[in-house]
């Protein structure tokens, strides 16, 4: 099964397509309830974030159930393959958005409160004399994913690269010794860890001075009024303090950082 990127996190790897969703009415807490739903946008085939064959769910699906429950509703999940796929879909709310309002400009999504700090890092065989991004040369060659932020900004320095279509498949190419390290997300990179114990890699520290390869996680919401933003944020800021969220990601091999 190939790890597919998730659709909320697109934006970060990628340049932002065109506008996502349009002027719509706003979906309010009150409807929500009264349907008795919370929807939820998620990819199909995007282990450790989503799956539709349910075994394990993924954490997006774990944290919206949690959601869904904390506003006294249950979880309907819609399936969609490209962001764009979100004009047609009834979804309410997409998970591990980027809490970025810049970023989010042309998806028109509304951002919580975020809940963990992530990014790009550098996964690299355990013998690996690698230590950071600086460390990297004309020696080392990196698997990237194709139209990344972290391609053009490693290109940029002068170092080989070689691209990817899929997260899973770089990491398997460090692991079979085809390229020296793999510019991927310490989420992808951790389960990988989790589901290949005899292929695990060492993750190395993300690089907090490159802007672009960091930033934070939130919930994105389609089109919420007031109320609905306002609840969303609360639930979010119980599930931080009890380790609800901590808890979710955990069971998937990923240990979160805190958000700035």
């Amino acid at each position: 099964m190939k790890t597919i990127f998730p659709l909320s996190a697109v934006a970060a790897m990628a340049l932002i397509g065109p506008t996502l969703i349009g002027p719509v009415q706003a979906r309010s807490l009150d409807m929500i309830r009264s349907t008795g739903a919370l929807g939820l946008c998620a990819h199909p085939n995007s282990l450790p974030f989503a799956s539709k064959a349910g075994d394990p769910p993924g954490f997006q699906v774990e944290l919206g159930q949690a959601l869904a429950r904390e506003l006294g509703v249950s979880l309907t999940l819609d399936w969609i393959i490209t962001r764009y796929q979100m004009r047609s879909a009834g979804c309410d709310i997409l998970l591990d958005v980027i809490a970025d309002r810049e970023a989010q400009g042309e998806t028109n999504l509304r951002i919580s409160k975020p809940y963990y700090r992530t990014g790009v890092v550098l996964a690299v065989p355990q013998a690996s004399k690698l230590t950071s991004f600086k460390s990297l040369d004309a020696h080392t060659k990196v698997g990237v994913l194709v139209g990344s932020f972290a391609a053009m900004i490693i290109s940029q320095r002068r170092v080989p690269t070689s691209t990817f279509g899929f997260e899973v498949d770089v990491l398997e190419a460090v692991a079979n010794h085809e390229i020296d390290a793999a510019a991927v997300t310490p989420t992808v990179a951790s389960y990988f860890n989790l589901t290949h114990p005899d292929k695990a890699l060492r993750i190395l520290d993300r690089d907090e001075g490159e802007a672009n390869l960091n930033w934070d996680v939130a919930v994105g919401m389609v089109r919420p009024d007031d109320n609905l933003r306002e609840a969303i944020d609360a639930a979010i800021e119980r599930f931080r303090a009890d380790g609800t969220i901590d808890r979710i990601y955990k069971r998937y091999g990923v240990v979160l950082q805190t958000p700035k």
